[in-house]
Formats: C-alpha cells, sequence, structure tokens
C-alpha cells in the first residue's frame, strides 16, 4: 500500500498539495469509456469517534457487474479545512484500494479532481499517488459557477472558475440537476464525461459511487455498532 505522511499543519498540507500538484498529468485520454474495469471509491465518517471507512468497489465498465469490493477502517487524523479534504480520507482509501483483488483500471470518485481551488482535490491526489487514471464526479458545483445545461441526458455546460474551466456540469439524466465532472490524472474532460454516462444508465450518480457509497454506509455501521453488554462485557473499540 502507498503510504501517506499526513502533514502536520494546514500550511504544511498545501505544501504537499502544491508539490504534487505539478505531478498531474493532463495530456493522456486514459482508458476507453466502457472497458476494462472502474472502481469507485467513497467515505463515511463517524465525527464522534473521528472513524473514518472507506469503500472500494470495482465494476466491469462494460457491464457494470461488481466483481470485487474491500473496505478499509481508520482514524480521522487531520482536522476539516475546506480544501484540505484528501488528508483525511486519502490514507484509509489508499488501505481499501490495496485490499482489492483485481486492477482498479479507471478510478471514479464521488469529489473533485481539478475542479477544487487549489486545482488538486481528492481525485487527483488519488491518482497521482497511485499512479492510475481518475475522475471527480460531485453532487455540487463547490465555489464555481455554470449556465444550466440543456434538458435532455448528455447535455454539459462549462464549470467555471472566472473564465478558467475547472469541469463540466453533465446532465445524466434527463431534466434532473446536472453532477459535476472534472479530470483527476490522466485522463482529458471529454473522457471524464464520456466514461461519466456509460456508468449512469438509471440513475444521476454513477454506478460506481452508488455501490461504494452504500458499502462504506454499511462498513461503518458494523464498524462502530456498540456490543451488547450483556452478550460479551462493555463495548469493544471500534478498529
Amino acid at each position: 500500500m502507498t503510504t501517506v505522511r499526513i502533514p502536520a499543519t494546514e500550511d504544511e498540507a498545501r505544501a504537499v498539495q502544491d508539490e504534487l500538484r505539478a505531478r498531474v498529468i493532463l495530456d493522456e485520454p486514459g482508458p476507453p469509456p466502457g472497458t476494462g474495469q472502474v472502481t469507485g471509491v467513497d467515505v463515511a465518517y463517524d465525527d464522534e469517534r473521528d472513524v473514518v471507512v472507506a469503500a472500494a468497489v470495482v465494476l466491469d465498465a462494460a457491464t457494470l457487474e461488481v466483481l470485487d469490493e474491500a473496505t478499509a477502517v481508520g482514524r480521522v487524523t487531520f482536522p476539516y479545512v475546506p480544501g484540505l479534504l484528501a488528508f483525511r480520507e486519502i490514507p484509509t482509501v489508499l488501505d481499501a484500494l490495496s485490499r482489492l483483488t483485481r486492477p482498479p483500471g479507471l478510478i471514479v470518485c464521488d469529489g473533485y479532481g481539478l475542479a477544487h481551488p487549489r486545482r488538486f482535490g481528492l481525485a487527483s491526489h488519488l491518482g497521482v499517488l497511485t499512479g492510475l487514471p481518475t475522475i471527480g464526479v460531485a453532487k455540487n458545483p463547490f465555489t464555481f459557477t455554470y449556465d444550466d445545461p440543456a434538458t435532455p441526458r448528455g447535455s454539459a455546460s462549462p464549470l467555471l472558475a472566472g473564465t478558467e474551466e475547472v469541469g463540466r456540469a453533465l446532465r445524466t439524466r434527463t431534466g434532473v440537476k446536472p453532477v459535476f465532472v472534472s479530470v483527476g490524472h490522466r485522463t482529458t474532460l471529454a473522457d471524464a464525461c464520456a466514461h461519466t454516462l456509460a456508468l449512469t444508465p438509471a440513475y444521476r450518480l454513477p454506478e460506481t459511487t452508488r455501490h461504494a457509497d452504500a458499502l462504506c454506509r454499511r462498513a461503518l455501521k458494523a464498524a462502530t455498532a456498540v456490543t451488547d453488554p450483556s452478550a460479551q462485557g462493555p463495548g469493544m473499540p471500534v478498529p
């Protein structure tokens, strides 16, 4: 598993982002949409116990059949700071990925890549650390602006930071609120949108995200369940 040193301060974390951002590759097309394997990753938190659970679910990109899945449980070791959330999630996400028995292929993050105030969201961070192609598909536009795409599925409009296009608002269901797609690493924005459409045959969010979200929620519930004291004495500590 790739090891990650958690920065001690916010300034140190931003310096790490600056260093790693220089390694993002934007001139590779990545795997063709609908081919090979594609993996969704997601995290869930228990803030009272400082526990984070990550899930990774591998799908066949053509059939969307689940081929493999894994979870990991960790401790939250970095404070909540907007723009630096990857440092809370990356170690546990990498742990989950390391437990897979199949190669992940393209990784789809429930979040941002270049569509990030420092142009280095979780998808970019994860891509640089693993060397894998990654994209971010987020539920909201963060701090960026966009014009509402046309109504039909597949319509898109630029996601803008001023005049800079950092991603796209993409309509995955006709008449339904768009998702917000950005490049993470080793793919293009056009292909990131094509992957997203291939992964959304029936719902607004990609099947990768839907499976990973459900799995990490189940894993968090199991990890933080209170042991029945009448059966086993005092509650067991969370892993």
